[in-house]
């Protein structure tokens, strides 16, 4: 679920409990995308960065900076990189 105040939710799809919250941003969450093997999830901002965050423990690794617009979109190639 993504949320106007810079935070992205992850669910379980099966069950519907909330796994996640995601903090860091700090406008609009865009879009949010899984690595292939489920690890990483990568989520996009109006703020103009992009994050990287530990699928399992919600822990930003990683803040992309330097767009001057939102990000609208992100994902991973299909080998994870």
């Amino acid at each position: 679920m993504l949320r106007c105040d810079g935070t992205a939710w992850l669910w379980d799809a099966k069950t519907g409990a909330s796994l996640l919250t995601l903090k860091g941003h700090t406008n609009w969450v865009l879009a949010a995308s899984f690595s292939p093997d489920g690890s990483r999830v990568v989520t996009t901002s109006s703020n103009g960065t992009a994050r990287m965050w530990d699928a399992k423990t919600g822990v930003s690794l990683l803040t992309l900076k330097g767009h001057t617009n939102g990000v609208r979109a992100a994902s991973f190639i299909p080998d994870g990189s």
